[in-house]
C-alpha cells in the first residue's frame, strides 16, 4: 500500500501541468512534509489550522480515532522545533490531492493557498457518477514559524 501511495504521489509531483499551476498561483512550499493521511477522517466539512502543541495533536487524532479500533497511532513531533498543518478536505468524490502553495508572506502573516489536483484522468461521465466519497486528511509538519497561518482556497 506505501508503495502505491508513493507512485501515485511520485506521479502527482512530476505532472509538468500540475507545477505550472502551482507556479502561477503561488510558491511552492518546499519546507513542508507530508507525516500523515488517510481517507476518512469523520470531519465532513473542509478545515485547515496548524497546531503547535502536544494536547491539540493528541485532541485531533482522539476525533479522528473514534470509529477506529485500534486507531491510527500519533505521529511524535518535536513542537520546540516544528509544528503540524492539518487539512481535512470534507468531502471529495475521486482520487483528489491537496496541493499547496505560499501566496503572500508578511512580517506578521502567512497566506497558503490550498487546491486540488485530481490524480487521474477523468474519463467520462459515467466514471464521475461512479467515484467514491471520501473525507480525507493530511498532515504536514514545517518548520516552527511564529507568524500568523491564513488558508485560502483556490480553484475548488
Amino acid at each position: 500500500m506505501k508503495n502505491v501511495l508513493f507512485i501515485a504521489l511520485a506521479c502527482l509531483l512530476s505532472c509538468k501541468a500540475q507545477k505550472e499551476n502551482l507556479s502561477s498561483s503561488g510558491n511552492e512550499m518546499e519546507d513542508l512534509e507530508l507525516i500523515a493521511q488517510d481517507g476518512y477522517s469523520g470531519i465532513l466539512e473542509y478545515d485547515a489550522q496548524i497546531i503547535r502543541d502536544t494536547k491539540s495533536l493528541n485532541k485531533f487524532y482522539g476525533q479522528i480515532n473514534k470509529t477506529r479500533k485500534p486507531g491510527l497511532p500519533v505521529p511524535k513531533i518535536d513542537f520546540s522545533k516544528e509544528m503540524v498543518l492539518v487539512l481535512c478536505l470534507g468531502e471529495q468524490k475521486g482520487d483528489r490531492a491537496p496541493l499547496l502553495s505560499k501566496a503572500e508572506e508578511s512580517e506578521s502573516s502567512m497566506t497558503i493557498l490550498v487546491g486540488l489536483a485530481d490524480q487521474k484522468d477523468q474519463k467520462d461521465q459515467k466514471d464521475q457518477n461512479l467515484q467514491v466519497v471520501s473525507y480525507p486528511f493530511y498532515l504536514y509538519k514545517m518548520p516552527l514559524n511564529p507568524k500568523a497561518i491564513n488558508f485560502s482556497k483556490s480553484g475548488w
